[in-house]
């Protein structure tokens, strides 16, 4: 027996969605494209748990909206045209609450030649300094594109399409041009407290 196509299942669902057939054939068109929507996921998010989950939002927004499929295109392309707007916008929600990052989390984002350097700030006021660091000595995409790559963990080539970014090395520049700032900040973090110890000492 010839298996349908997915346009075949489509329109079998909808001409009886209540019954058994038809729900039977809603779950075998999702489960013929469950792989492939979790492999667009992981391409666009980098993170396998990540792409499980949003592969589930995906299938559960496309069973809301089944109405608004028309034959006139294929339903992988209206698939993925779901999945890939459901990928834009986590990924966005994902970069407007980076904003707001913990001392933890933006420490984890300096290079490790600055470990000794946090050594000698004081814990309750190290998360404060490293945040008023990023704030001025980064621009406002070098900052998203960090805590984006480093606290979130996204794959710079997602950065880089999420951005918008046209510039020949994408989101890898931004990283290249963010850690030569902050280590400069560093440098001059050191420096100071270096001055406040010998003034403390050195009299």
């Amino acid at each position: 027996m010839e298996a349908l196509s997915d346009e075949e299942l489509v329109a079998r669902y909808r001409a009886d969605p209540a019954s058994s057939r038809g729900e039977a054939s809603l779950n075998q068109l999702f489960a013929r494209h469950h792989s492939r929507v979790a492999a667009w996921c992981y391409r666009w998010t980098g993170n396998i748990d990540a792409a499980a989950d949003l592969a589930q939002d995906v299938f559960l927004k496309a069973y809301q909206r089944l109405d608004s499929f028309r034959q006139d295109s294929k339903f992988t392309t209206w698939l993925y045209s779901i999945t890939r707007n459901h990928c834009l916008d986590e990924l966005k929600a994902r970069a407007g609450r980076s904003v707001e990052t913990t001392g933890l989390e933006l420490e984890q984002m300096i290079d490790a030649r600055s470990e000794d350097v946090s050594m000698t700030i004081e814990r309750d006021q190290s998360g404060k300094l490293l945040q008023d660091l990023m704030r001025e000595s980064l621009d406002e995409t070098e900052a998203k594109v960090m805590t984006m790559h480093y606290v979130h963990e996204m794959p710079l080539e997602s950065i880089t399409r999420l951005l918008g970014l046209s510039n020949q090395s994408g989101a890898k520049a931004y990283i290249v041009s963010a850690r030569r700032k902050l280590n400069r900040g560093i440098s001059r973090l050191k420096g100071a407290a270096g001055g406040r110890k010998k003034d403390d000492y050195g009299k």
